[in-house]
């Protein structure tokens, strides 16, 4: 892709909206083969930028959700123990003597489990998603930065295995704990924050286009209503769309306070912060934003 604009039109075709700072963040990462850093609150559309960019580029996504006590062989390879055995027990039955020989077909290519960091490293081209990075102890942080810096990686019984082509790598941060400032500094950076009233309209427009504009409008503006108020875990764009999506299969093409409220459990997951927005005028919220 040539510039921003070209890349934000490709985004824009898959249905992800993108502003000016992202597109150019999503060109440079692809001109210059660097990670991408996305952090944010959660349902801010971070994780589905990588969907979009994978969407784009006519590339398989390859997703590795992180988690707390996550290590290398659960993301980069593992041997397939039960095929091995059974390759042993039928060598043995025919015959098959030497020790070396049977060793050496034992860890064969075909035999070696690729977990999601292999398979982005020999998939050309492709997306790597790493998600929610944040959950990843340091052990972690610090293989994952000596990998994307080679994106290579050595297999004891068959050697160094290195990507043709790196794979376009976009990782996420929900925030709940620094990331070390290595892994940073190896990356692009962008900042997701929870967009305007017209952009996140412009958003649920384009995911739920059988929805009622005017369903649209007042959803999206009780969001908004929403978010600024002190919650435990304010919506984010997500969830606009799934309280959009619920009340329009519920048959509304517009929504007043009472049906609202009977429908936070789509859009707020906290049993404090349903209390607090119980407790709101949404009658008035929706007067305020005109809709």
């Amino acid at each position: 892709m040539d510039g921003p604009e070209q890349v934000r039109a490709r985004l824009e075709e898959t249905g992800y909206l993108v502003d000016e700072g992202l597109a150019v963040a999503c060109f440079l990462t692809l001109r210059l083969g660097r990670p991408l850093f996305c952090e944010g609150d959660a349902g801010v559309g971070k994780t589905a930028l990588a969907s979009a960019l994978a969407e784009a580029l006519d590339a398989p996504l390859i997703r590795l959700q992180c988690h707390e006590g996550i290590d290398a062989a659960q993301a980069l390879y593992d041997w397939d123990f039960p095929r091995q055995l059974l390759h042993l027990r039928a060598a043995e039955a025919a015959g098959v003597r030497d020790a070396e020989r049977l060793e050496g077909e034992l860890y064969d290519r075909r035999f070696l489990l690729a977990r999601p960091l292999l398979q982005a490293l020999e998939t050309t081209p492709s997306v790597l998603l790493i998600d929610e990075i944040d959950r990843a102890d340091d052990e972690f942080e610090a293989f994952l930065l000596e990998l994307l810096s080679e994106f290579s990686v050595t297999v004891p019984e068959l050697g160094t295995l290195r990507a043709q082509e790196p794979p376009v790598v976009v990782l996420t941060s929900n925030r709940t704990r620094e990331v070390h400032d290595a892994l940073k500094r190896r990356c692009l950076y962008h900042w997701f924050d929870h967009p305007s009233f017209e952009r996140e309209l412009a958003i649920v427009r384009r995911r739920l286009p059988g929805v009622a504009a005017r369903l649209a409008e007042q959803v999206t503006a009780l969001v908004q209503t929403l978010r600024a108020q002190d919650l435990l875990k304010p919506p984010g764009v997500a969830e606009t769309i799934d309280w959009a999506a619920a009340l329009d299969a519920l048959g509304a093409s517009e929504v007043d306070a009472e049906l609202a409220v009977t429908t936070l459990g789509s859009v707020l997951k906290y049993r404090e912060d349903t209390e607090r927005a119980r407790r709101l005028d949404l009658t008035a919220a929706l007067a305020a934003h005109g809709r």
